[in-house]
């Protein structure tokens, strides 16, 4: 199963990053990422909707899309390597985590997405979800794999 991270903006070198990077290196296939960038000053629907485009073109059409949303399903870390698991046994090809810009996702991503995802009620910066995202993939592997890395 491939991994997809899009998402709205560009990182910049930081912590970060760097903690992207630390667990990302550990998941035993590659994350590929892309970010989208839309610089007009389009009033804030229509620049969701901008941004959901360029999100969605971004990945292979068959992705199955988890959106990073605050509005998603809070999960558990046993309960997303399950799902993920699932998606894996199922013959999964292609999934990909979109986090979209600072007033959300536009409507085609959520309608797109098998899973709304949110790492809880509290809004966190963009840059951070990556590296969240990144270590929740590692967990999920470790719990799947029987690695004592998970703790519960």
């Amino acid at each position: 199963m491939r991994l997809w991270l899009a998402a709205v903006g560009r990182v910049k070198p930081g912590p970060e990053l760097d903690l992207f990077n630390q667990y990302s290196k550990r998941l035993s296939v590659p994350i590929t990422v892309r970010e989208v960038e839309e610089k007009r000053p389009l009033p804030t629907p229509e620049r969701m909707a901008r941004e959901a485009d360029l999100l969605l073109a971004t990945l292979p059409p068959q992705a199955v899309v988890v959106a990073l949303d605050e509005r998603g399903k809070a999960m558990g870390s046993v309960d997303f390597a399950t799902r993920l698991g699932r998606w894996r046994d199922d013959g999964t090809a292609d999934l990909a985590f979109v986090i979209g810009g600072a007033d959300g996702h536009g409507q085609a991503v959520r309608d797109r997405a098998a899973l709304l995802l949110s790492f809880g009620a509290m809004t966190w910066p963009h840059m951070l979800v990556r590296a969240m995202v990144a270590e929740q993939l590692w967990r999920a592997q470790a719990i799947l794999s029987g690695h004592p890395y998970h703790r519960a």
